[in-house]
């Protein structure tokens, strides 16, 4: 690895070397009161978007397909479109399977912070070799303006609080990359008269740190977010202040924000090609050694149990050219823990996927680490079926997204997470 070629750290690299972003961190722990997260948006060129979201086993099957079309890709990045650890499992299994298959690729996350320290460790062990930390305040007060809630271990905090923790968390995690030898890359976002004129002070600090390089980036203007309106900062004044900034540390300027799927060069136009592969990854299909969808159903017909409550599963697959069922095979009975969950993987063994009208964190997080595509719907059987038999996507108005009211996509919630 020539830790030389990362694009984003490096102005030299940007143009002969590129990067790819693994979208497989949907969820996030706080809430930026200029950020709105859209899945799926392809009119917008920002962090905190992506046309697809992928499971870890999606993630590497479709990077394979992107690293036989594009040979210049130096590093593989996961950067949303959520945190990376506010879905640690997925972050973290996507890393490994991405280190196991590609012992001499770089790997990098871009993270708010708040809940980095804790995987510091298991970073170092995999190699990364730089993460990009978002700090946009180091003063409490101006801090308290900028995020509306945070949530760390299952507590939600807000205002003052909130504020206080995502400092504190930042710089334990930060003195712990730096300890590690992790290559530190902080992201501050220049909001016009919330902290335009603390920039330097924050940069000043994560110098005291030892991070190794500042990206001031201007506010890119989301509709619908509290910051919506405020005026763009001059042109000027934003080359002014990542001058001053560097008296304490290098400046990255030609950062192009980046989306949470971007692929190839920094700056290029998404390639329709790659949006593509990316889209046909994230859709459940059948293969060769898991050939069937499996459905959470009390009479064959409807998609209509919660997968904890099932006690058999409707086994469907294809014969002679059509959908038929297959078998009804009896659930491993309930309790036990994640040793039911396990079972389930192993009778599940051959299915690439599940439907079920519902599922909890904690059996969808096993479930899909063991190669198995848990969908949450409502309707008919036979929709969700064929769909995935053939290869093409269930219709959206029959979908739910697990551990979600499934009411629009663009609320960014409150941070107690959905009843």
């Amino acid at each position: 690895m020539n830790y030389h070629d990362h694009p984003c750290f490096s102005e030299g690299a940007r143009h002969r070397a590129g990067r790819i972003h693994l979208p497989v961190a949907p969820a996030c722990n706080m809430q930026c009161n200029y950020c709105n997260r859209d899945f799926e948006c392809m009119n917008e060129s920002r962090p905190g978007v992506s046309c697809a979201v992928l499971l870890p086993w999606q993630a590497a099957d479709y990077l394979d397909e992107v690293l036989s079309r594009i040979k210049n890709i130096a590093v593989v990045g996961i950067a949303g479109p959520g945190d990376p650890f506010a879905n640690p499992e997925q972050t973290l299994t996507t890393l490994h399977l991405v280190r196991k298959r590609h012992p001499e690729m770089m790997l990098c996350v871009a993270t708010n912070g708040l809940a980095l320290a804790d995987y510091v460790d298991e970073l170092a062990d995999l190699k990364v070799s730089h993460v990009t930390v978002t700090v946009n305040a180091v003063d409490p007060v101006i801090a308290e303006k900028i995020y509306a809630w945070a949530r760390l271990k299952s507590k939600v905090y807000r205002g003052a609080d909130a504020a206080r923790v995502i400092l504190e968390k930042q710089q334990e995690a930060i003195r712990r990359l730096k300890a590690k030898g992790i290559t530190v890359k902080i992201n501050t976002v220049i909001i016009p008269g919330i902290n335009d004129d603390h920039i330097v002070e924050v940069a000043r600090q994560m110098a005291a740190l030892k991070a190794d390089i500042f990206n001031a980036i201007p506010m890119y203007h989301v509709a619908g977010t509290p910051f919506a309106d405020i005026a763009p900062l001059a042109h000027e004044k934003v080359d002014g202040l990542r001058k001053a900034a560097g008296l304490y540390l290098p400046q990255m300027s030609h950062c192009s924000r980046c989306r949470a799927d971007a692929a190839g060069i920094i700056g290029a136009k998404q390639n329709d090609e790659i949006m593509n592969l990316l889209r046909k990854a994230s859709l459940p299909h059948q293969s060769p050694e898991r050939p069937y969808v499996a459905v959470a159903s009390m009479e064959g017909l409807f998609v209509n149990q919660h997968l904890g409550e099932a006690a058999g599963l409707w086994i469907f697959g294809m014969r002679d050219g059509k959908n038929v069922l297959i078998e009804r095979r009896p659930t491993p009975p309930s309790g036990g823990g994640s040793e039911r969950w396990d079972a389930m993987s192993l009778l599940l063994r051959d299915c690439n996927t599940v439907l079920a009208s519902g599922i909890g964190p904690s059996p969808l997080a096993i479930l899909e680490h063991n190669g198995v595509n848990v969908v949450v719907m409502d309707g008919l059987a036979k929709e969700g079926v064929e769909a995935i038999l053939a290869g093409k996507a269930i219709p959206k108005i029959l979908l739910r997204k697990a551990g979600h009211c499934g009411i629009g996509k663009q609320c960014s919630g409150n941070g107690t997470g959905c009843g």
